[in-house]
């Protein structure tokens, strides 16, 4: 029988908590026979929940947390003081080993401060990225930092891009993956003192495909699979693809009803564009997650429904099995790289 892989699942956080949530979870053990979900949040309500569903009992164990933290509180403080909030108790078995990765919909600050200091960072990392995939006309593209470290140095971007590498290769199955800095221009003498100081570094390792900057307009054309930046940027780049996909998509949908005849257009064209959208959708990606931990840290968007928390649990299946930590540890935590000739 194959080793099941264990998920624990902030059942309290997200916007749709628990209702999407525990939908989700049981969505994903209904389809993978190979995986448990630890449900952790208010016992009784989770147990509410999951009364209107049938499933593999022995997949579904519920953990019961008394607190749960919000968005508004501050992510340091928070997870300092509610010990037994949903998101501390998850990370702390993944942790103690008895979950293999965690996935919250919740306050990004607290996950993201519980993966740095409850779940810990594999030795030899300087800093846990953040890295979601996004949609672009090749495929998707990893965008990696983008909202864990803001004041990036250029040895944490050099790691990032190895960490990206490593997952495109492992997970997403990105044979040799390219690799580019986000910068103005893709003349070396261009951007910021960061990304100057990193340039040289990124093109003496030889164990990453770099080729170079990629501009941010060449970003959706799927220019590079690993796209490298500090967090600042990354988070621009992602609350900005959001925002246009929306945005176009709102006057596409204006456009087909603001006649008969473009209505009758609309019939013509709905089947090919449901499938164009659904190639966009970022939820068909689950969440991002964190690198660089000793587990896997996934971090869903804080209105995810059903489908994007079961996509981000079976992003753990594939993460365990492929032992990325132990890649990780093993390419950062104590291999040097060496430079080109």
């Amino acid at each position: 029988m194959q080793k099941r892989v264990t998920v624990a699942v902030d059942a309290m956080g997200g916007d749709n908590a628990p209702v999407e949530i525990v939908k989700g979870a049981v969505e994903a053990v209904n389809e993978h026979d190979d995986l448990k979900v630890i449900l952790v949040g208010d016992e009784g309500t989770v147990l509410k929940e999951l009364a209107a569903y049938t499933f593999n009992k022995d997949q579904v164990e519920v953990v019961h947390a008394s607190e749960v933290i919000t968005n508004n509180e501050h992510p340091v403080a928070a997870v300092r003081s509610k010990k037994d909030s949903s998101i501390v108790v998850a990370q702390k078995l993944v942790r103690e080993g008895k979950a293999d990765g965690f996935v919250s919909a919740g306050s990004t600050g607290a996950v993201l401060v519980g993966g740095q200091f409850v779940v810990g960072r594999i030795k030899g990392v300087e800093r846990a990225p953040l890295a979601p995939l996004i949609p672009t006309t090749k495929g998707f593209s990893l965008v990696i930092d983008c909202g864990a470290n803001v004041d990036a140095r250029p040895s944490h971007l050099v790691q990032f891009a190895k960490m990206g590498s490593i997952y495109m290769e492992n997970i997403m199955g990105k044979k040799n993956p390219t690799v580019a800095i986000v910068n103005v221009g893709v003349e070396e003498e261009k951007g910021n003192q960061l990304v100057k100081e990193t340039m040289p570094l990124l093109k003496a390792c030889d164990d990453i495909n770099f080729i170079g900057s990629i501009e941010a307009r060449e970003i959706p054309n799927g220019w590079a699979d690993v796209i490298v930046c500090e967090a600042f940027t990354g988070n621009v780049i992602i609350k900005l693809y959001e925002g246009v996909a929306a945005a176009l998509l709102k006057k596409v949908k204006e456009g087909m009803m603001s006649s008969l005849r473009s209505k009758l257009g609309a019939l013509m064209v709905k089947p090919a564009l449901k499938k164009t959208l659904k190639e966009f959708d970022i939820s068909r990606y689950g969440g991002a997650p964190m690198l660089g931990l000793t587990g896997l840290v996934v971090k869903s968007h804080g209105n995810s429904d059903a489908t994007a928390i079961k996509n981000s649990i079976a992003q753990c299946i594939a993460f365990s099995k492929q032992d990325i930590p132990g890649k990780i540890k093993a390419h950062i935590g104590t291999k040097q790289s060496t430079p080109k000739a």
